[in-house]
């Protein structure tokens, strides 16, 4: 029988759905994708995620949270005397789940991943770095492998120059990463370190840091295409040249002045790069939701209040001589929404809350409808709702693009440890999938399958490649149109290194009855596309195929 606490929960849970979902009672005729159920647990948390190029996902949460629903094998123990809350754990924090088997592996993290950040490096391997407790100074290794009885987390004890939690990582042209800040560090370095100085001053962060909130945590980071880093923390930005330690530009504030970082915790994307062969491609970087300036503080006071997210998203063009921002409005408030980049070009917002900040218990009415934006479209009619989940995802949540042009799901955590019953948002071990209307059945005669090259292929700079591909459909062959995309570390509402580029495309001809060829050509430079492994998709009508893994060598 339900104890009257937990059928209070369920009540206040019905009437946020009922009340706080504008998309379901405004414009559902529109709505579009769906929802499926791939696993009813995985264990553990999906607080932070990264796909790999054998088509398998790392996922993990941290080791202080209490013993996970996941046993680790072969009767392997962590022996942690420093840990928090257990010293001796036989419990999985960390995962491998494989796409294409729908199965789930445990792995054996040895330190506390808890709010640390990674990059996957040009050879495939995943760099994770930083942490809580005794995991704020750790480099972690995960090497992809296809077979998996060996392939496992190695530790580098004291790697970082500092300790490094809630930090972003990025790739850079040249091959390394480049780790930048966390709380209370003003700083960046980068690994490898090849023996030099590797800590370096970035006051900009200290700047950018609001007393008793921060605000500037997990700052949204992409390289352009002239090399420089854009960085947005809190409610500003720059262009930074991080080889001479100097600030390019400064950009205007965000209008409204409020946060978009952690924990106010709005997310922020690259739009995709075009016409990547002109002398100087232009970037587009468009912000979305998070809390208003003192949110914060209101909703850890003892008399908590919580704050409605943020509507608005602000878009710029931070190549332009004279940048300025162009505000819009979703169609609802979020906070804590992940932005993934769709084959296609779209930007999907999914997960997150609508009021309240990221934290412990902070986070109220959770918004179960993602939102497509079409950066193309005219302004004002951007945005387009899609059928809801029925899982709220709140903090600790995290979503990343698949090679099927699926969008992987997971996590859910505003808790201190696993919590199951007894709370408004339990702990949540459910892993689903999100798949847009591009993958709804009326669209198969229209969706492309890549032929050639294979997957796995080796690419160059400035090489000229072409495409072979089928279509069932009658093809349009002035709507084809060829896509790479760099699968993303996903952690805390930013995927770092996430971009996707459209390449030139000449040439698509008839071979045969349903089988054409286009001919492209891939990125100039590692500015515009940094070296390492890339989803490439053939998109026919905004339709995309399945992608095939790539190495841009």
């Amino acid at each position: 029988m339900m104890s009257q606490t937990s059928i209070l929960y369920l009540v206040l849970f019905q009437l946020t759905i009922i009340f706080f979902q504008p998309c379901q009672l405004l414009i559902s005729d529109a709505a579009g994708g769906q929802w499926h159920l791939l696993q009813k647990s995985i264990g553990i948390v999906a607080m932070h995620m990264q796909l790999l190029n054998n088509d398998r996902v790392v996922i993990f949460d941290r080791t202080d949270f209490g013993k996970s629903n996941m046993s680790l094998p072969d009767g392997k123990c962590r022996h942690n005397a420093n840990d928090t809350a257990i010293k001796v754990d036989c419990t999985a924090h960390s995962v491998e789940y494989d796409v294409l088997n729908n199965t789930i592996r445990p792995l054996m993290v040895q330190t506390n991943v808890w709010c640390s950040s990674g990059t996957l490096m040009p050879n495939g391997s995943l760099i994770q770095t930083g942490g809580y407790n005794d995991g704020e100074r750790r480099i972690r290794i995960f090497n992809s492998c296809n077979t998996t009885k060996d392939c496992d987390w190695l530790e580098i004890e004291n790697g970082l120059a500092v300790k490094r939690w809630y930090a972003t990582n990025h790739i850079l042209p040249d091959g390394r990463q480049i780790v930048i800040g966390g709380t209370r560090q003003f700083n960046y370095e980068f690994l490898p370190k090849n023996g030099v100085p590797n800590l370096y001053s970035l006051p900009f962060l200290a700047h950018t840091s609001d007393r008793g909130a921060e605000n500037n945590l997990y700052p949204f980071i992409f390289v352009i295409g002239d090399g420089n880093l854009f960085i947005f923390a809190n409610n500003r930005a720059i262009l930074f040249d991080y080889l001479n330690n100097k600030v390019v530009k400064m950009y205007p504030k965000i209008p409204g002045g409020d946060p978009r970082c952690y924990p106010s915790t709005g997310s922020a994307v690259l739009l995709p790069l075009k016409n990547i062969q002109a002398p100087s491609v232009e970037a587009e970087v468009l912000v979305c939701g998070g809390s208003p300036k003192g949110s914060f503080i209101k909703a850890y006071k003892k008399n908590a209040t919580f704050v409605s997210a943020l509507d608005t998203c602000g878009r710029i063009k931070i190549t332009d001589p004279n940048p300025k921002w162009v505000m819009e409005t979703m169609p609802q408030a979020r906070l804590m929404g992940d932005m993934t980049l769709l084959p296609n070009g779209n930007v999907l917002i999914i997960n997150g809350a609508g009021a309240g900040v990221a934290g412990w218990e902070t986070g109220r009415n959770p918004v179960l409808s993602p939102i497509l934006y079409h950066p193309d479209y005219k302004l004002g009619s951007r945005f387009e709702c899609q059928n809801p989940t029925t899982i709220p995802r709140m903090y600790h949540s995290t979503a990343i693009l698949l090679r099927d042009g699926r969008v992987l799901v997971g996590g859910s955590n505003p808790h201190e440890k696993y919590k199951f019953r007894g709370v408004l948002f339990p702990t949540e071990l459910r892993l689903e999938a999100f798949s847009p209307a591009y993958l709804d059945i009326e669209n198969s005669s229209l969706r492309p399958k890549i032929v050639l090259p294979s997957s796995q292929a080796k690419l160059k700079y400035k090489q000229n490649l072409v495409v072979r591909f089928t279509v069932v459909g009658t093809v349009m062959l002035d709507k084809v149109s060829v896509t790479m995309v760099a699968p993303s570390f996903t952690t805390h509402s930013f995927s770092m290194n996430q971009r996707l580029l459209v390449l030139r495309s000449i040439n698509v001809t008839s071979l045969k009855k349903n089988t054409y060829t286009v001919q492209v050509t891939t990125p100039g430079s590692g500015n515009l596309a940094p070296l390492g492994y890339y989803l490439l998709f053939l998109v026919h009508q905004d339709i995309p195929s399945k992608g095939i893994w790539v190495n841009l060598q």
